[in-house]
């Protein structure tokens, strides 16, 4: 959050220098992202006033007649749509000629036969502000003509603050002056509480039930949408610029400068923490609004920015008062009809308003609504209609229940003061806030969880200082949180608050004490073995990414992965959907990202949640060549290589490894049908590897050389046993088998260990051929058999054992080559 530095130092007069601060936020838990100059507009820039504004005939450019006071009347030409139709005294920015801005020197030229005297610019040209949308323009009378913009523009410093999501609080100058002040021991001067009001006001408010439990679903129980609103009413409002302190402050704090009304609301918004929605009084009809759930499933429901969404009945709406013939909104959820709202939807609940009821450039009579509304109801709607607003990120943290009444008061008082409007006397308020709960703590509580004494005496002083309400009774206090304070909750809050202000310097350092408990033993085995794996597989190259556990029916679709069966209530965003049931999309998605041509090396380790339930895997992706630069074959890239990674792994791993080729139904459906394996691990089947479906490389625009793995952790361990190594030497056997094409070397493998008996210490293939004296459709693969015994083995204990692997080969229907 941006905060203007001089509007802090308002509230706090005696706050030390901007560059002493930084600490400050730190100790408080607001750390500081930066503290950054806002410099004073340049020299040579003008308050002027238009005297007369033109279209020129055949352009899109509007002659402005100025006076520029010490320069006489002068004209410039405008292209800018704020500048159609200017009242006479509107004044604005005009940077005379001679005066450079960056590389450029603004002198006078002709556009269109009028004399352009300087430039009339906005707020981004100047270097102020971030806007570039129009000329910066400012309330009749804000200076004499031909007063430096500077001096009514002041430079400033901004301080950019980390909010985080628990402290609603602080999303405020107010919020932020509070905790300053409490930690400085300094004196805080509240904003003005605004336009005090007497009686209630024309407004007639109708809120929801608190909650609605649904009859035909008893599970199901409607949250209440609006325990606290307030509405007011302001009449003859000249609605223009808004003054330039309210411009500057809101310009400095990252918002754009629309008109005083708009200004205003967004102005107490920054002041209090208070959102607030201005409608045109003409639009609600018989001065009457009805806050309402979304009353027809499916209902479209225009903002005042001209998008479409579709409600539905767990959507708070604020409705215009015309009559409706129709049940009350409980009886229509507990019989399940649909009532009609015949229209009249003056905007969406604490997120937007609508387009009917906007406030327009004839706007003259405003009314005010100032509200607390529900956080969860709030975030769900947001979410699923892509809409956050400044109004809904502060909704969501939790705004002071007690507020709106100040946050109207407040709207009312600078639409009367700077608008000229007559606020009515009085002021509609419905409903009861929730206020915060007392909490019980002991000092004894508080110094055993922060391990530091402080005294009681002192933590009464901080949560006081903090705005607490306490009774103490020796070392027990009853506190009553501030309503600001949605977050304390619990004494264990208000022992944070305690050591916060307190100081956490102060905390002594202390080594901590580790009793583990017998039951604890070998607990952890398991992440022990997952780092084993992740720096084995860095090791071999591979480079780790973490990738979202949520997903989305699409990405599932594109990369043949199962349908996420588990999905999200309330989803971030629209592509994250439901919680993952694979590995390799992920992969797949950041292998995409990567620059083309560049090889992709990437394993990850993380849950998945298919319909069989949550199950931890490993997934490994290699898209290009293994080892770059390199012409010998099968490095380059290729399945062998990427088998032999997975081989080398298990090696390292001290496991055994197996690939057993995969056919028809049994592979996967996002590999290539006649590339696939399964992945059996100390004699266990774990997954699968094998290259990458063409279609699915091809919706991914990648190559055809990409290779997937993924299988379920943890890996099976071996059984450790010792045994004395053998000192006596090796017996060496080769066997060439000829099999059909379609028998994997894998079985062939199988049957001959199988035979082999206690003697074979290794297999290994040297050699596949076909060709000359091979049958059609078949091939030869030799293999080099090591026999190995407690001696020396002779041929007469070797030889029985290749007579019966002979034997073996041939009752399965192969072949030995001889030649």
């Amino acid at each position: 959050m941006k905060l203007p530095y001089s509007w802090l130092q308002e509230l706090i007069p005696h706050l030390p220098p901007v560059n002493t601060l930084e600490p400050v936020f730190a100790q408080l838990g607001l750390p500081l992202e930066g503290i950054d100059d806002a410099p004073a507009p340049p020299a040579g820039v003008l308050l002027v006033a238009v005297t007369e504004a033109a279209a020129m005939p055949g352009t899109q450019l509007t002659k402005l007649t100025l006076d520029t006071g010490p320069h006489g009347p002068r004209t410039i030409a405008s292209g800018a749509p704020n500048a159609v139709g200017l009242p006479a005294g509107t004044m604005l920015a005009l940077v005379v000629p001679g005066t450079k801005l960056g590389d450029m020197e603004y002198g006078v030229r002709s556009l269109q036969g009028v004399e352009s005297w300087g430039m009339a610019a906005s707020a981004k040209e100047l270097g102020i502000g971030e806007s570039s949308a129009g000329l910066l323009l400012f309330p009749a009378g804000t200076a004499p003509v031909g007063t430096p913009l500077a001096d009514v523009w002041a430079a400033d410093s901004v301080l950019d603050i980390e909010i985080t999501p628990n402290r609603a609080d602080a999303l405020s100058v107010l919020g932020v002056a509070r905790d300053l002040a409490a930690f400085l021991k300094l004196e805080l001067k509240e904003p003005s509480m605004g336009l005090a009001a007497n009686g209630k006001g024309q407004i007639e408010v109708t809120l929801p039930p608190r909650a609605v439990t649904l009859e035909r679903d008893p599970s199901k129980k409607l949250r209440f949408g609006s325990d606290h609103f307030s509405a007011r009413t302001v009449s003859g409002v000249h609605n223009g610029p808004a003054p330039v302190e309210m411009q500057r402050r809101l310009t400095l704090a990252g918002m754009r400068s629309i008109d005083l009304i708009v200004d205003s609301s967004n102005y107490v918004m920054l002041e209090l923490g208070q959102p607030t929605a201005l409608y045109d009084r003409r639009d609600v009809t018989n001065d009457k609004i009805l806050v309402s759930f979304g009353l027809r499933q499916g209902e479209n429901v225009k903002d005042l920015m001209g998008g479409e969404h579709q409600v539905g009945p767990e959507d708070l709406l604020i409705l215009d008062g015309r009559e409706r013939g129709v049940m009350s909104v409980a009886d229509a959820f507990q019989t399940a009809q649909t009532p009609q709202t015949d229209g009249g939807v003056l905007g969406i609940a604490g997120i937007m308003g609508g387009d009917h009821g906007h406030v327009r450039a004839d706007t003259s009579e405003v009314v005010i609504e100032s509200a607390h509304f529900d956080p969860v109801l709030l975030r769900r709607t947001a979410t699923r209609l892509g809409l956050k607003t400044d109004a809904v990120y502060r909704y969501e943290r939790g705004v002071d229940p007690v507020l709106s009444p100040r946050g109207a008061n407040r709207v009312a008082e600078l639409l009367t003061q700077y608008g000229g409007g007559i606020a009515e006397t009085g002021l509609t308020t419905v409903g009861t806030p929730d206020l915060p709960a007392d909490i019980q703590v002991t000092g004894e509580q508080v110094r055993g969880l922060l391990g530091m004494h402080v005294d009681t005496d002192e933590m009464v002083d901080i949560l006081m200082r903090l705005g607490a309400k306490v009774k103490q009774d020796s070392d027990t206090l009853t506190v009553t949180p501030p309503s600001w304070r949605v977050d304390m909750v619990v004494w264990q809050d208000l022992a944070e608050e305690v050591a916060r202000l307190h100081g956490y310097a102060e905390l002594p350092e202390t080594l901590p004490t580790f009793s583990p408990h017998p039951d604890n033993h070998g607990a952890g085995a398991v992440s022990a073995a997952r780092r084993s794996l992740k720096g084995a597989l860095a090791g071999l190259g591979a480079q780790e990414v973490v990738t979202y556990t949520f997903t989305s029916d699409p990405e599932a679709e594109q990369a043949r992965s199962e349908t996420p069966s588990v999905k999200l209530q309330n989803p971030l965003t629209a592509e994250r959907t439901g919680l993952r049931t694979a590995l390799y999309p992920s992969l797949l998605k950041a292998a995409q990202n990567r620059p083309k041509g560049e090889r992709a090396l990437l394993f990850e380790i993380g849950r998945i949640f298919p319909a069989s339930g949550e199950i931890e895997k490993l997934g490994l992706l290699l898209r290009g060549p293994l080892a770059p630069n390199t012409h010998q074959a099968g490095v380059a890239g290729s399945f062998a290589a990427f088998k032999g990674l997975l081989e080398t792994l298990a090696a390292g791993q001290g496991a055994g490894l197996e690939i057993r080729q995969l056919r028809g139904a049994d592979v996967p459906a996002t590999l290539h049908p006649g590339i696939a394996g399964a992945v059996v691990w100390n004699g266990q089947q774990v997954g699968w590897l094998g290259a990458l479906h063409p279609e699915i490389a091809q919706s991914y625009g990648l190559k055809g050389d990409t290779y997937l793995l993924e299988v379920s952790l943890p890996l099976p361990a071996a059984e450790w046993a010792f045994s004395d190594p053998s000192r006596a030497p090796a017996a060496w056997r080769d066997l060439a088998v000829i099999a059909p094409q379609s028998v994997s070397y894998g079985e062939v493998a199988a049957l001959l260990r199988q035979e082999a008996g206690p003697l074979l210490e290794s297999l290994e293939p040297f050699d596949v051929y076909v060709g000359e004296q091979i049958p059609t459709g078949q091939r030869s693969v030799a293999v080099r058999l090591t026999f190995r015994g407690e001696k020396t083995l002779s041929d007469s204990e070797v030889d029985p054992i290749m007579e019966r692997l002979i034997g073996a080969v041939r009752a399965a229907g192969w072949a030995i080559r001889e030649k």
